[in-house]
């Protein structure tokens, strides 16, 4: 078969790509120059000052003629049921992957994607290391994409009853499996926790630019309004927060418009997005573990977050960490899909019987904490005195939360299913079966053994360091029992 091209427009994305990635650096440039170039050859600052501005016309330059070559040199074409892509002008690289051993084809479609009717494809196998996919074609045509998925599908039919094939496109054999209602999405939206993604993105950026930013004024004036106007700095911090959630409900709008389950050929079809759509593939077979997660502003009208840990990735440039099934379900009308996707999970245990973590374990929960609560309240006792004083309620919500968590914290081993049920702020539900697990451990520290608790922790396969769950603070009999039931699974293995 004849080598095909990716669209040109692959190298305008490729470089936009680079720019995003060097958009620090030339703000950087930009600010520590005070936005001061000046023009004038006979002026003596003048090629210090223009020095930092030709080094980035020099990188821009050299990303625009790389992203460029990328596009002009790479080639992929379909040969002895492979997909073959050789890229490179003076280093050429190949690589050949076989159809059968492809696991999903993930797509993706940024605004320059939908202008010209293209789609990313990101190839994935379950050789795939660090989240990355095998092979990347940047921007295809939608034709195209459904043809690598024809020929990905006849290579693993083959031997089998062949696909009904109409006109060239395969004919999905898929059932909806859920879809998100608007109502659901602005639900999700109002009461995402993505309030602290933003307000952790705001920090990372001032990081970025400490040195430029005038500390000391900024600690005088806010010093200055502490002792005249503690309603304005209130004020202050509310609209900061407001605008955080805001941006925090407009981005989950965003990335979760059109969410839509599917279920075909033994895999799940996950898609979604406004602006970028994305479509994620996860083979039924690779699904590790669930877990059910329920937000505290959620859990007492009973709904919740579904997620996925599989041992497959994700997307590439800014993966999506964890895969969700459900973003928002009732907990109760989530358990039939559920059930009917993974048979081999018993999702209804009665909790009241479940292995709990002992009274005398309780300050456990909240003991640790305690260490890097102290600095939090001495210094702003100090520094703002005396209304720094108020930092000491902090202890509170402190002790609060880690009863929360004691309450919360149980597990219970049923056949060869495990599950553990603990809480960080949400309230998170763990199912694996026990030949998913990879591994299992027992913790315990001096003040642990004294009081005979041990905590209990498992890891199953997903992404890079693989998915952990604990069993906080458990009698230690019962975390050695959890120890000896993987154990038997290893020795009757071998």
């Amino acid at each position: 078969m004849s080598k095909l091209k990716l669209h040109a427009v692959s190298a305008l994305i490729n470089c936009v790509k680079a720019l995003k990635d060097m958009a620090i650096p030339i703000i950087i440039i930009f600010v520590a120059n005070g936005f001061n170039f000046t023009l004038n050859f006979r002026d003596e600052r003048f090629f210090s000052q223009m020095i930092p501005l030709f080094i980035l016309v020099a990188a821009l330059i050299f990303t625009f003629v790389s992203g460029i070559l990328k596009w002009w040199t790479f080639r992929y074409w379909f040969e002895d049921s492979e997909l073959r892509v050789e890229y490179g002008l003076f280093v050429k690289k190949k690589r050949y992957i076989p159809f059968d051993r492809i696991q999903s084809l993930n797509y993706k479609e940024g605004i320059f994607h939908r202008i010209f009717g293209l789609v990313q494809v990101l190839v994935e196998t379950a050789g795939s290391k660090d989240g990355k996919p095998e092979a990347q074609l940047t921007a295809i045509t939608r034709a195209a994409a459904d043809q690598i998925e024809q020929e990905m599908n006849k290579a693993k039919m083959r031997g089998r009853v062949e696909t009904e094939v109409t006109a060239g496109v395969i004919q999905p054999q898929g059932r909806v499996i859920h879809k998100m209602s608007p109502k659901d999405l602005i639900i999700l939206a109002t009461t995402s926790s993505g309030i602290g993604v933003v307000i952790f993105g705001v920090f990372a950026v001032i990081s970025q630019f400490a040195e430029y930013i005038p500390f000391e004024w900024i600690y005088d004036e806010f010093s200055h309004l502490v002792k005249y106007s503690i309603a304005l700095i209130i004020g202050l911090i509310f609209i900061g927060v407001l605008g955080a959630w805001i941006i925090s409900v407009a981005l989950t709008l965003l990335n979760y418009f059109d969410f839509t389950v599917t279920e075909e050929n033994d895999r799940l079809i996950i898609t979604r997005g406004l602006l970028e759509k994305k479509r994620i593939t996860i083979p039924l077979n690779r699904v590790q573990a669930i877990k059910i997660i329920e937000n505290p502003l959620r859990q007492p009208f009973g709904l919740a977050t579904v997620q996925v840990e599989s041992a497959g990735g994700g997307f590439a440039e800014g993966q999506d960490k964890k895969i969700v099934l459900f973003p928002l379900i009732s907990k109760k009308e989530a358990m039939g899909p559920l059930a009917a996707l993974f048979p081999q999970f018993q999702f209804q245990l009665e909790e009241q019987q479940m292995i709990r973590s002992p009274r005398r374990a309780r300050p456990f929960f909240y003991r640790i904490d305690f260490l890097w609560l102290i600095p939090l309240m001495i210094v702003p006792s100090y520094v703002f005195y005396p209304y720094g004083l108020l930092s000491l309620l902090l202890v509170i919500p402190v002790i609060l939360l880690g009863i929360w968590q004691h309450k919360t914290a149980r597990f219970q081993v049923y056949g060869s299913q495990l599950m553990i049920i603990y809480r960080q702020i949400s309230r998170v539900t763990f199912c694996v079966e026990k030949s998913r697990i990879q591994v299992t451990e027992q913790r315990q520290s001096y003040f642990q053994k004294r009081k005979q608790v041990a905590t209990g922790q498992v890891v199953v396969m997903s992404g890079m360091a693989g998915a952990k769950a604990n069993a906080y603070h458990m009698e230690q009999r019962d975390i050695e029992a959890l120890m000896n039931w993987y154990e038997y699974k290893k020795t009757s293995e071998e």
